[in-house]
């Protein structure tokens, strides 16, 4: 019951994108590199999930970009928790979690 539980709260918190980053719960915010996601496989919503699922927390940041590794396009995500800032980046093509590590002293 647990994971059921916790997966209809992951998708309530990405599905409403924070009350800083969009007013309806249907939209999904705007972000950089925005006018590449018509070439993407997964849009920022179904990202975000894939993102929290692999690094619990809140997202301050996120960006959509060309950049090497995996099919070259990815989402770009800032996570906090626990007073710390983790960048995850997933693929956009094929969902798939790129990177997930602690944000050095000067993020780009």
């Amino acid at each position: 019951m647990k994971p059921i539980l916790s997966a209809i709260a992951t998708i309530a918190l990405v599905s409403s994108g924070g009350a800083a980053m969009a007013k309806s719960p249907a939209r999904a915010p705007h972000y950089v590199g925005q006018e590449l996601a018509r070439t993407a496989h997964f849009t920022i919503v179904q990202a975000r999930v894939i993102a929290l699922r692999a690094h619990p927390g809140r997202i301050t940041d996120q960006e959509l970009e060309r950049e090497g590794g995996g099919s070259g396009l990815r989402y770009s995500f800032d996570i906090v928790s626990r007073g710390r800032t983790h960048e995850v980046g997933v693929d956009a093509m094929t969902g798939a979690v790129l990177e997930n590590k602690l944000e050095g002293n000067h993020p780009d």
